[in-house]
């Protein structure tokens, strides 16, 4: 049997622990907060799993290895709601859609008409927009919970210290907490808001297009939304910026008025961990696994990184992603 310790309680670990699981593994994982919660980025995440819209500005293994995520959560357990996505431009950004449309492939150009019946609420707001219908959300907290109830109930332990044991393999998934041995990692800060607006019921995550501040919006249910999200270009985690909020306001109500009259209900601040080239990389140093880098697409990306793991492991085969391994002195190269 092989005994794996994974730190970090994140998408990604709990993702590589439920792949683990799965194969008859042992699996034992390190997390000084515990149970997933607002400590992990992941908890602030839109949940979409949407890799053709992710196309616009994401490498291609992104987009192909994006689609098999919803398969994935499904069968692990989380609750998928398949909409599709939809992708509006004001007026004056038209040329926005347009270039959306050009850089990305899978969707269905479609008139007011169409918008109209699958969002009522959008009823005359816009003239044509782009229709992802293979696209789908999840529930982020939900879905994390879900994994680490499954692993508990498979009697997989999560420590909140380090273990003692040090014969097993030990898979470092801690994002930014990493950095003192990934030193091209680096903080992208994401900001979003949970409102409440119970005055719509948009069905799907809706994509609106602006030249500054791309905005989309993911539907809770009842009533409430989550908009999203910004990337700046920093490590810190935990303050929203003033122009971020305002603008993000000011997209939401450009969508529908209503917005105006929504209740804030949550603020949140976070870091993804991103690489410079915005792909994930799986490194081996030192006998530790680190699978980092997730950048914007984590419930999109984990499954994949986390099957690759366990192939690795079980299989020999050498991860996709380790492709991407830097020039360090001290890393070991997977054969």
């Amino acid at each position: 049997m092989i005994d794996v310790t994974i730190k970090g309680a994140g998408v990604l670990g709990l993702c590589v622990a439920t792949e683990i699981i799965s194969r008859g593994g042992n699996v034992t994982m390190i997390d000084p907060n515990g149970a997933p919660g607002p400590h992990t980025c992941s908890w602030w995440a839109g949940g979409m799993l949407a890799p053709f819209c992710e196309g616009e500005s994401a490498e291609e293994p992104v987009v192909r290895l994006g689609q098999k995520a919803a398969e994935w959560w499904e069968k692990h357990g989380a609750d998928i709601t398949y909409n599709g996505s939809l992708v509006v431009a004001q007026g004056r950004d038209i040329k926005e859609l347009n270039r959306f449309g050009r850089k990305t492939t899978a969707f269905k150009e479609i008139d007011a008409d169409t918008i109209s019946k699958l969002e009522p609420d959008l009823a005359g707001r816009y003239r044509k927009a782009l229709y992802f219908k293979d696209e789908a959300h999840l529930a982020p907290r939900s879905a994390l919970t879900v994994l680490h109830d499954g692993l508990v109930n498979a009697g997989v332990q999560i420590l909140t210290e380090a273990a003692t044991d040090n014969n097993s393999m030990v898979i470092n998934c801690t994002g930014l907490a990493a950095q003192s041995s990934l030193k091209d990692l680096r903080g992208v800060k994401g900001e979003m808001l949970i409102l409440h607006c119970p005055e719509l019921d948009l069905k799907r995550p809706i994509r609106l297009l602006h030249p500054r501040i791309p905005l989309y919006i993911v539907p809770r249910g009842d009533g409430v939304y989550m908009l999203g999200a910004t990337m700046i270009e920093t490590g810190e985690r935990t303050r929203i910026t003033a122009r971020s909020m305002l603008e993000m306001l000011t997209a939401a109500y450009a969508l529908h008025p209503s917005f105006g009259e929504a209740e804030i209900l949550e603020i949140g601040v976070d870091a993804r961990p991103a690489f410079p080239d915005n792909l994930p990389n799986i490194r081996k140093i030192n006998d530790v696994i680190y699978a980092n880098g997730l950048y914007r697409h984590g419930y999109l990306l984990a499954p994949s990184i986390a099957s690759q793991i366990a192939e690795y492991l079980f299989d020999g085969k050498k991860p996709e992603f380790s492709d991407n391994v830097r020039n360090e002195a001290k890393n070991e190269h997977f054969a």
